[in-house]
């Protein structure tokens, strides 16, 4: 199963700014796990560079992903662009 989503980062912008980056991190592990249905979920590391692109304090609003998912259970997605 292959599906594309837009992950809307602003629950990410309430946490202190400090530690912005690794909650969006956890809000797209937590988003794929929900919509996918999925225990394990593996993130690209074009998605964390994505994410971290501007450092810890301003992440971006929103992150295109591609998300596919194997006949194990596993999710495994990568930046959409």
């Amino acid at each position: 199963m292959e599906r594309i989503y837009t992950i809307p980062l602003r629950k990410a912008k309430n946490v202190p700014r400090t530690i912005r980056a690794p909650k969006a991190v956890k809000i797209v592990r937590e988003f794929l796990m929900k919509h996918m249905k999925a225990e394990t979920v593996r993130l690209d590391a074009s998605i964390n560079e994505k994410l971290w692109e501007r450092g810890i304090q301003k992440i971006p609003p929103k992150i295109k992903v591609k998300a596919v998912k194997d006949e194990d259970g596993v999710v495994e997605a990568t930046l959409e662009e």
